[in-house]
C-alpha cells in the first residue's frame, strides 16, 4: 500500500453515542492544512469531504463497538467516544487518503478496550470498503 509523504489536509470528527437510538453526534473541525481551528457542531454548511467521509465512517464504526461490546457482554460507558481524522495527501503526483482512529472507552480495561476497537474495525462496512486502499490506524486511549 502507498503511504502518502505530503498530507494537504485533515478532516476530524469527534464521535459519541446519543442514546437516540443508533444515532451519533458529530462534532467537525478544520484541522491541518485548513487554515484555522473552526468547530462545525454538527455537520453544517461547507464541510471538507475528509469530514464527511469520516463523520459517516465513525457513525458506522461507532455502532460496529456497540454491537462487538454486546456480543461480549461488555458494557460500554455513556463517555464511549471516537474521535477519527482522515488525510488528504500526496506521494509523487498521486492524490491518497489515510486514517487514524482514537477510540476512548472509559473504566473498560485497556485490552478488552482495544479487542473490541480492532474486531469492530474488522466488522464496520467503511473499514471493510477501505481495507487495503488507504492506511488505517486504530489507536485505544
Amino acid at each position: 500500500m502507498t503511504k502518502i509523504e505530503k498530507v494537504l489536509l485533515t478532516g476530524k470528527t469527534h464521535t459519541t453515542f446519543s442514546g437516540r437510538g443508533g444515532r451519533v453526534d458529530l462534532n467537525l473541525s478544520a484541522g491541518k492544512g485548513a487554515g484555522a481551528d473552526i468547530t462545525f457542531p454538527a455537520v453544517e454548511a461547507h464541510p471538507t469531504a475528509e469530514q464527511l467521509f469520516a463523520g459517516a465512517w465513525s457513525a458506522c464504526y461507532i455502532s460496529a463497538i456497540g454491537l462487538v461490546a454486546q456480543a461480549k457482554k461488555v458494557t460500554l460507558p455513556s463517555d464511549l467516544s471516537v474521535d477519527i481524522e482522515v488525510d488528504l495527501g500526496m506521494t509523487g503526483d498521486a492524490y491518497l487518503l489515510q486514517a487514524r482512529f482514537n477510540v476512548s472507552v472509559p473504566g473498560v480495561a485497556r485490552e478488552v478496550a482495544e479487542a473490541i476497537a480492532h474486531e469492530a474495525h474488522q466488522i464496520c462496512p467503511y473499514s471493510k470498503a477501505t481495507r487495503g486502499n488507504i492506511d488505517v490506524v486504530v489507536n485505544v486511549a
